[in-house]
């Protein structure tokens, strides 16, 4: 596990020891940060399910201003401050020991996020559960997008009322699909 491009370019990532994370693929990141492509310089990225870290520190490598990592396991909080501290961002970056719907619960309102990554653990519709949570929520910025990493098994429809898919791209038993809200859609 590396960082593919930007600043920390080929920098390797530690861990979360055991076999409780899954971390993304090179191969899935490189295609997810291709396909935000200029719009992860300067913005405000949310990693709603931490893990490594992985995913937060490209987006950081690539330009990001900030990053929000979210995990309720210890031994990922560890893991994402450990790598933070390896490519040299953890200036940039907030780690909170808290559960994901907790904090989307308890979040500061004015706190808005450019892009938010929702890659949570599989078969558990947890991936689900929070992009109906944001669709509900305050987190989102108006032209900002929801990136959800889930099993092409786990997808579904969502009865939203703000965001619609704009995206989906497969990649092997990888999906990742592309939210925004709707009136960006439209306008853009």
């Amino acid at each position: 596990m590396r960082v593919i491009a930007g600043k920390a370019k080929g920098r390797k990532l530690v861990a979360v020891p055991g076999a409780g994370t899954r971390p993304v693929s090179d191969r899935v990141k490189g295609a997810v940060f291709d396909t935000i492509g200029t719009e992860v310089v300067d913005a405000r990225f949310l990693d709603l399910f931490g893990g490594t870290g992985s995913v937060g520190i490209e987006a950081l490598s690539r330009g990001a201003e900030y990053v929000v990592f979210i995990e309720r396991a210890r031994k990922a909080v560890t893991t994402i401050k450990r790598n933070l501290e390896i490519t040299g961002f953890s200036d940039r970056a907030t780690v909170l020991h808290e559960d994901a719907f907790h904090y989307l619960g308890h979040a500061d309102a004015d706190e808005l996020f450019d892009i938010i990554y929702v890659a949570p653990p599989q078969y558990q519709e947890l991936w689900a559960k929070a992009v109906l949570t944001l669709d509900a929520g305050h987190l989102l910025a108006p032209m900002g997008q929801v990136v959800v990493q889930i099993h092409p098994k786990e997808a579904q429809d969502l009865p939203l009322r703000e965001l619609v898919p704009f995206r989906e791209r497969q990649y092997g038993s990888t999906l990742v699909r592309f939210y925004a809200p709707k009136d960006s859609v439209q306008e853009g």
